[in-house]
Parts: C-alpha cells; sequence; structure tokens
C-alpha cells in the first residue's frame, strides 16, 4: 500500500515530462522598450526679401484753345432743339482718345456761366451746357486764366466761378485766384500722385482787373506773387503744372519773352509747362532747372475748336506724357516725366461755318479736307504746318 502511490506519482511525471517525444519549451517575454522618436528635419528658413521701390503712373493729356465762337454754340442750339445746348457732336471723334488718359486737361479759352447771354468775339461768354459735353468726353482740369478772363466783368467772373463750383466733386479749376491771399491753390491726387495746377495770362486785352471783384487773374509779370504760389504748392504736390497763355497770336515762333519766362519756371520748382493763346502750334523741348530737374515745356498747343478762318487755326496738338512716381522702401521719391508725345488735331467745318467738329490728323482724310469750308485742307499741308513749326521729334500721326 505504502509504495504504491508514490510509483504512480513518478509514472505521471515521466509521461508529463516527455508528451510527443519533445521537451517543451517556455520563452521568457522581452522586455519592453520605449519608442525611438522620429526626428523631422526643420525647414530652411525663406530669406527675408528685399523691400523694393513701388512704381505709380498717370497719364496725362493737355489740349489747347477751347475758343466758342457764335457758330459754336448757334449749332449746338439746334442740336439741343432749342431747349439748351448740345455741344456733344463737336468733340465725339475725340472720344476714342482722350478715354486713353487718366487725366485730361484743357484750356477753356471762353467764360463759361448761364448769367449772360451767350456771345462770340471779341467778348465771349459761352453757355453752361458746354461743361456737360467737355465732361462727358473726358477733361476734368480746366485752366481759366487767359486773355478773355474779364471779358463780362467782376460778374463774368462770379457767374463763371459759380459754374465751375457746382460741377461734379471731381472737377479741377485754376486760373482765378483771391486777389489777397492767392492761397486757393488747386491739387488733384490720381493712382497715388499728387498734381498741383497753376494757370497764368499774359494780359486780359487791356481790360483791368475789375474793381468790384475779389478774384481775378494772375499775370506772367507778377513774378513775385507766382514764386509765392508755387513755394506754397511745391511741397504738397508731386507734380506741378503750370500753364501758361502767352506769345503772339498767329504765330509760330517762339518769342524770347516765352523762353525766359519758361526756363524761369522750371528754375522755381515747374515740371510741365503748357503754353496756350497763339492760336497755332509751337514747339517743344526739354529744360533743365536749376537743381538738374528735367522740365518739359510746349509753348503753344494750338486750338483744340475754333471758328477761326485760316488754315493754321485749324490744327493743334494735344501733349500727352506719364507721370511717373517710384517711392523707396524708406518713404523718399522722386518723378520722372516720360515719352512726352504730341498727338496733331484739325477742326474741320463745311460751308459758312457749318457742323464744327474736332478729329484727331489719323482719322481725318483728304475727303474732309476738300469739303473744308473756306479753303482746301490736305493732309500733306497739315504735315507741313506742323514739320514748319515743331522741331520736338516725337509728333505721332498715327494713332495714340
Amino acid at each position: 500500500m505504502y509504495l504504491k502511490t508514490p510509483i504512480l506519482v513518478l509514472l505521471i511525471l515521466a509521461t508529463g515530462l516527455s508528451s510527443c517525444g519533445k521537451t517543451a519549451q517556455v520563452q521568457a517575454p522581452a522586455p519592453t522598450q520605449a519608442s525611438a522618436p522620429i526626428l523631422t528635419p526643420s525647414p530652411t528658413p525663406e530669406p527675408t526679401p528685399e523691400p523694393t521701390p513701388t512704381v505709380q503712373t498717370v497719364t496725362f493729356s493737355a489740349s489747347g484753345d477751347n475758343l466758342i465762337h457764335e457758330g459754336l454754340y448757334n449749332q449746338a442750339s439746334r442740336r439741343a432743339g432749342g431747349d439748351g445746348y448740345d455741344f456733344t457732336a463737336a468733340y465725339e471723334p475725340m472720344r476714342s482718345f482722350y478715354a486713353g488718359f487718366d487725366v485730361n486737361w484743357l484750356n477753356q479759352e471762353t467764360l463759361v456761366n448761364d448769367a449772360y447771354a451767350p456771345s462770340g468775339y471779341p467778348c465771349f461768354s459761352t453757355p453752361g451746357d458746354i461743361t456737360d459735353a467737355l465732361y462727358d468726353i473726358g477733361f476734368r482740369v480746366f485752366s481759366l486764366s487767359n486773355n478773355h478772363s474779364y471779358d463780362q466783368g467782376a460778374g463774368g467772373i462770379a457767374s463763371s466761378m459759380e459754374h465751375w463750383a457746382a460741377m461734379p466733386e471731381d472737377v479741377i479749376t485754376a486760373g482765378f485766384y483771391n486777389l489777397e491771399s492767392y492761397d486757393n491753390l488747386a491739387y488733384q491726387t490720381v493712382n497715388g500722385i499728387t498734381i498741383g495746377y497753376l494757370s497764368y495770362t499774359e494780359q486780359t486785352n487791356g481790360i483791368p482787373t475789375p474793381a468790384e471783384t475779389d478774384y481775378g487773374v494772375v499775370y506772367l509779370n507778377q513774378t513775385d506773387v507766382i514764386e509765392q504760389q508755387m513755394a506754397a504748392m511745391r511741397p504738397n504736390c508731386d507734380v506741378m503744372v503750370v500753364s501758361c497763355h502767352w506769345g503772339v497770336e498767329g504765330s509760330h515762333n517762339v518769342s524770347d519773352a516765352q523762353r525766359e519766362q519758361a526756363q524761369w519756371l522750371a528754375d522755381h520748382g515747374a515740371d510741365l509747362i503748357i503754353g496756350t493763346h497763339p492760336h497755332v502750334t509751337q514747339d517743344a523741348q526739354w529744360l533743365t532747372a536749376a537743381d538738374g530737374r528735367q522740365v518739359f515745356v510746349a509753348y503753344s498747343l494750338g486750338n483744340l475748336i475754333s471758328a477761326q478762318a485760316e488754315p493754321d487755326n485749324m490744327i493743334g496738338v494735344i501733349l500727352g506724357i506719364t507721370f511717373q512716381k517710384t517711392t523707396q522702401p524708406d518713404g523718399s521719391s522722386e518723378i520722372a516725366l516720360l515719352e512726352p508725345t504730341l498727338y496733331p488735331t484739325v477742326t474741320q467745318y463745311e460751308d459758312h461755318y457749318s457742323d464744327i467738329r474736332v478729329y484727331p490728323y489719323w482719322d481725318y482724310t483728304d475727303e474732309l479736307g476738300a469739303a473744308h469750308g473756306n479753303f482746301a485742307l490736305s493732309r500733306a499741308m497739315i504735315q507741313q504746318v506742323l514739320q514748319d513749326s515743331i522741331s520736338y521729334p516725337n509728333v505721332n500721326l498715327d494713332a495714340a
């Protein structure tokens, strides 16, 4: 009895240890290890870009004498059917040209108002409806200082100023100044460029400044006043445009007085000088100011439109130019005047001064010239007048 139990235990142990003829092996689990971190390389920092200058531009046009004779306002009355005046047709051929510029400037040769009856030469008064047409065609800046500024006395000055003040806010005028302070200066900002406008005349047809007015023109011989105005304007604008109503009517020759005045204006801060009054074309050129700036002067743009009677009065030029402002990262800036170009225009009318209108030269035909009232006007004749009166090389006869 006592021997059987140990034998049975031994047999069970032996059988378990030799199961399937193999020895069972138990492997201990490997110790757990922490995962190694995945390293992402840091991106290479982009280099800080160098500050670059900012460049802004304004394309600018200047047109000559808008001389509204009786024939022009009479045809405008007929087109309006007796209810006001419709001047649009007179300028319509120029619409696409003016659309190509940011700013269009015009010498408004005659007083504009509705307080006085319309009148032509020698003492002009033009119906206020003309500014609707001028605004519609693209003009925004008007020079009002010329030899006809005093044609209707103090009342003409006041009514004209009142009319212009009622125009849209983007209309700029220069030429009638406060005769005590001379500080009502005209500025316009377009595309980040501020343009200052001054307008002066050589004479007012012998009519003195009316005693009853507080406003009037500044004459070109009032150099102390002009110097005062230019000094006040210069710090507040990028480009200073000065218009001068000067020279000899009907003469293509630039006078010594015009040249001397232009150089004086350049030396005192003008960037662009626009000449009007002779009613015919004169030369244009670059000047070097006392401080080394390059200043451009067009001595006479001739007429934009009129009902004058001589072939040369039919031929004008429009100045096109680009103002470029380059501003450095430190805030300093400089102005450049780029590619001044003269674009010829032709005033057309038929017999008895009918249907007066203005064309760009490239749209003017010899057929139109053959039908011109009072005289024939061929393209070849127009080119000859331009060649004889303008030595400045950049005259564009093709298209803007």
